[in-house]
């Protein structure tokens, strides 16, 4: 038994010792795992965190502030982010950009461009030749485009969630409006990667803010459907969402809560902005009005002055929402003449009461989308910063008929904490308690495609057919599969938007192209030619509407099948094999195989779509890549990887039983053995010898995107070498001023040290002098040249300064180091001292020191007496002015090896057991003193079984009690009325050493 204990013992070493390694790895990764999320407004942006440690905080800016306003200002050499910004929109609105958003994925001809140069024709917007976008022209050399300032945006935000994590991020979370189409979101996208962001999903912003709702009310969420509807007025736009919370079945985790969403509607225009540019346009009139006889010039036409016009009525806006009336005020609007004026409530509403019209638009859509009434709304919450004005919410409370209007979320932080939990949820650092989410499609997708049919002998002619892929209100992320029965050649589809009939004749035109891609086919009928004898199953395209709602064709496969001849023999080999390698690894018919096998793909048939006018023949058919949801409707699970799918050339086998359902197919699929085989019995394989061998031929696709052309590699690839290089040249500035900032502030630090009295008595005329002189050359340098130095000059300049000044401030911070560094070297050795005299005053018999141990000390604390008294006296002979030889280092050293001595001491008198103590001349124990403490009358030893008081004392005793009983053993003898006077003193030294170690 001794020897197996002996061999096990490295193996424990070796054990623990790659727990250690793992640990440690775990700690360093830890330092780069957190995740942030962006809550991208029109106006502001709220970022959010996720680290170990800190779960779900919003970042503050370097203003400290929770909201940052989303505007850039570009300059020739700087930018600037955030308040700084929107300062500078008042000194150089052209450069100062703002509401950038409302032109992603626009073409020039989209009515948002021309709204967006009615609204700030300051700004310059030139077009892209080959997308037909739209640019900022800056000046002759500065031109960016949409996505490239939302770049700068999303990089800005990223920094400020590093220094607020103090580690580096990388994936994030992007809200974007619900109303956003896959030319907008892919935008988005493209913007990110040019951030150098990985975005693990572009999450909805009406879908952010009702998962924070259910988050932090999830115990109120229970079986029976609560329907909630969010109306979301922001700065830009409104969105309207009905949403349903209920607990519902999962696979993974049971019984869970589950958010779908039902109903969205949205006006893209109506929001906070469009009120402010009212009252900037009812104070124009206002100040031009005043200066109508001075033969001024129309305000509207001075950049800077509609910027602080501007400015003001977003303030105005605010103080209106709690006040009947303000005063607008300005000062030095323009041609410095001051501008003041006083705005009602009852003007402001008159300015804005087509857009209070408006309002219960989104109302009515969400309504009609989710196929709901006002009754079966249990309550109306309010979202964005718009809601706060008294007449919206006037006016949507009417409209919902209800008693009141929620108000029980954070308005401006919802989206953004909402987005940072599903970060965490999609990150493989975290593990977040489950909450399933259902978002909706918004606009529905159908695919096209025409070909030629045989309608009477002789007689051709083309049909043209549309299937829904995604139909509208359908959930997503989804992956679909549409085969295509009828083609042996080479053929075209198209990829459209489906009935957007919902939309108004404006918001059509808003919307841009309705085709989104034309998908052709090459190989298709060398597939055909390459297995000849092979039975077609058709031409399956794969499509995924990804969590981000962007619409992908993940590839396109011509299937093909035949019967094929297996051996019985080897065919039953093979299935044993494969069993016992599933039932070895945790395999075979276990529901965690089925579910988990890679395989396993569901295709479920969807009706054709409304209005197709397909005859009983056509073959073409829809099917979902998804395993289907639960009864009670849980969230479907993800995709999983097709089986079947191969390389182009390569084979894939798969073994069906032509009387299986296509339902049963999956779980065989699941339970099949290598090479396809399924698990059966033995005879029943010899009677069915033959199975089916599935071949798949990749087939090539050129998509021709007719929305909006995606920014090609190569100018993907230069504007992300363009704002590196800003961002490098941003760093450098922060560097050189940081660098000139220490320099200046050095010089007049110093400069104003040497006429302080400390600073005089360690230092010469002339040295005084030498410094002064050298300062202020130091200082006419930095405002003649410092303007044109480099960073390293400013801190080489620095660094010869410092070195100038070393020996002066040496001496000045060693006078005031010595008396604190002194008084605690007296103190400790006068400790050591009397720790030291108690130690030789316990008895020889209870001694616990040795003899070189104490003169070990008594050495130590003699050396350090007559080092400090030397260099003290030393030290009074040398002038000021020089260098001292009494040095607070050296004092700290005596320190250390002093207290270490008598660590040493103090840690064995508290590991000493005390030594047993024999009873007296006439068999009885001594009392103990009137001063002794209770914890020492307390400590008693209990004699093993059939020992008695005579027999010989144990050093170790098996149990200790407190408390005093009768015929208790004591394990010290601390004195009693008949003790020598020599016992008592070895009781007084026995407690000495624990009275030191508290010092």
């Amino acid at each position: 038994m001794t020897v197996k204990v002996r061999r096990q013992r490295p193996r424990r070493r070796v054990f623990w010792a790659l727990v250690a390694v793992l640990l440690a790895d775990l700690l360093a990764l830890s330092d780069t795992l957190a995740v942030m999320s962006v809550d991208l407004g029109s106006e502001s942006m709220k970022v959010a965190i996720v680290k170990p440690g800190v779960p779900m905080e919003i970042v503050l800016n370097k203003e400290s502030r929770r909201k940052t306003p989303v505007i850039v200002t570009l300059k020739e050499n700087e930018r600037f982010f955030g308040d700084s910004a929107a300062s500078m929109a008042i000194k150089n609105p052209k450069a100062t950009l703002r509401y950038f958003q409302h032109l992603l994925g626009k073409q020039a001809d989209n009515p948002h461009v021309a709204l967006y140069q009615a609204r700030f024709p300051e700004h310059e917007l030139t077009f892209d030749p080959q997308r037909q976008t739209v640019h900022f022209q800056i000046s002759r050399q500065l031109q960016f485009s949409p996505e490239e300032v939302l770049g700068m945006v999303l990089n800005y935000s990223r920094s400020l969630a590093e220094d607020f994590a103090e580690q580096p991020i990388k994936d994030a979370v992007i809200t974007v409006p619900v109303f956003f189409n896959q030319a907008e979101r892919r935008a988005v996208l493209q913007a990110a990667r040019m951030a150098g962001l990985k975005v693990l999903q572009l999450i909805n912003d009406n879908t952010a803010t009702a998962l924070s709702y259910g988050v932090f009310r999830r115990k109120d969420i229970n079986t029976t459907a609560q329907n909630i509807m969010f109306y979301d007025m922001g700065s830009g736009s409104t969105v309207c969402t009905i949403v349903t919370y209920q607990m519902v079945k999962t696979k993974e985790a049971g019984m869970q809560p589950q958010l779908q969403i039902r109903g969205v509607g949205f006006d893209r225009t109506l929001g906070g902005l469009e009120m402010e540019l009212r009252l900037r346009e009812h104070l124009a009139g206002l100040f031009n009005e005043q200066r109508k006889g001075q033969r001024a010039k129309d305000v509207r036409e001075n950049p800077r002055a509609m910027a602080k016009l501007l400015r003001e009525a977003n303030r105005l806006k605010t103080v209106l929402s709690a006040n009947a009336d303000h005063m607008a005020q300005i000062e030095g609007l323009m041609d410095d003449v001051d501008f003041k004026a006083k705005v009602t409530r009852v003007e402001f509403e008159e300015l804005c009461a087509d857009l209070f019209e408006r309002v219960p638009g989104p109302v009515q859509q969400a309504l009609q989308s989710a196929e709901m009434s006002l009754d079966e709304i249990e309550q109306v919450i309010l979202v964005g910063g718009a809601t706060r004005v008294p007449k919206v919410q006037e006016v949507l409370l009417k409209a919902v008929g209800k008693e009141e209007l929620g108000k029980n979320i954070n308005a401006d932080e919802a989206a953004a904490m909402g987005a940072v939990y599903q970060a965490a949820a999609l990150s493989k650092a975290f593990k977040v308690k489950p909450f399933v989410v259902r978002d909706a499609v918004v606009y529905p997708i159908l695919v096209e495609f025409t070909r030629e049919v045989e309608e009477e002998p002789g007689v051709h002619s083309l049909k043209h057919n549309k299937r829904v892929l995604f139909s509208r209100m359908g959930p997503y992320p989804q992956r679909k599969v549409i085969t295509f029965n009828r083609y042996s050649h080479d053929f075209n589809f198209h990829i459209n938007y489906g009935d957007l009939g919902f939309l108004g004749p404006e918001d059509l035109r808003v919307f841009g192209s309705q085709n989104l891609t034309t998908v052709k086919l090459k190989g298709v009928g060398d597939s055909f030619k390459k297995y000849p004898d092979y039975e077609s199953k058709g031409i399956k395209a794969h499509f995924n509407l990804d969590e981000s709602g962007v619409l992908s064709l993940d590839r396109v496969e011509s299937v093909f099948e035949t019967l094929v001849e297996d051996s019985p023999e080897e065919e039953s080999t093979l299935t044993k094999l494969g069993n016992t390698i599933s039932s070895l690894f945790g395999g075979g018919t276990t529901p965690d195989a089925k579910e988990n096998g890679t395989d396993t793909v569901q295709e479920e048939e969807e009706s054709p779509a409304e209005g197709s006018k397909d005859e009983p023949g056509e073959q073409v058919e829809l099917k979902e890549e998804a395993e289907a949801p639960v009864e009670d409707g849980s969230q479907p699970l993800p995709p999983e990887p097709k089986g079947d799918a191969a390389p182009e050339g390569e084979k894939a086998t798969e073994k069906e039983n032509g009387d299986k359902s296509e339902a049963q197919k999956p779980s065989e699929k699941a339970e099949a053995g290598p090479e396809g085989i399924a698990p059966a019995p033995e005879g029943e394989k010899k009677q069915k010898p033959a199975r089916k061998q599935r071949m798949v031929e990749e087939i090539g696709v050129e998509l021709v995107v007719l929305d909006l052309p995606d920014l090609p590699e190569d100018k993907l690839a230069q504007s992300v070498q363009k704002l590196q290089d800003l961002t490098l040249r941003d760093l450098e500035k922060q560097e050189r001023e940081k660098a000139a900032n220490s320099l200046e502030a050095f010089i007049f630090e110093t400069q104003d040290k040497l006429y302080q009295p400390e600073y005089q008595e360690v230092s010469t005329e002339e040295q005084r002098e030498e410094i002064s002189g050298k300062l202020s050359a130091a200082s006419t340098w930095l405002e003649d040249e410092g303007v044109g130095a480099t960073t390293v000059m400013l801190k080489e300049k620095l660094a010869e300064l410092r070195k100038l000044c070393q020996g002066l401030f040496f001496r000045v911070e060693e006078r005031k180091k010595w008396p604190e560094r002194l008084s605690a070297l007296d103190n400790l050795l006068n400790h050591s001292s009397m720790f030291l005299k108690g130690a030789r005053l316990i008895p020889e018999m209870d001694q616990i020191f040795t003899e070189v141990e104490m003169t070990t000390l008594e050495k130590v604390i003699n050396e350090t007496w007559a080092w400090k008294n030397a260099t003290l006296a030393e030290q009074a002979k040398l002038p000021a002015t020089e260098k001292p030889v009494l040095l607070s280092k050296d004092i700290e050293a005596k320190m250390m090896a002093l207290d270490r001595e008598v660590q040493y001491l103090l840690n064995k008198a508290k590991f000493t057991k005390p030594r047993p103590r024999p009873k007296d001349k006439n068999g009885t124990r001594a009392e103990p003193p009137l001063n002794a403490s209770a914890s020492d009358q307390g400590e008693k030893v209990i004699l093993p079984a059939g020992q008695t008081e005579d027999a010989e004392p144990i050093s170790e005793p098996e149990k200790v009690e407190t408390g005093s009983e009768p015929g208790d053993t004591e394990p010290l003898e601390l004195g009693g009325p008949g003790a020598e006077p020599e016992q008592k003193e070895q009781s007084t030294g026995q407690k000495r050493p624990l009275k030191n170690d508290e010092l």
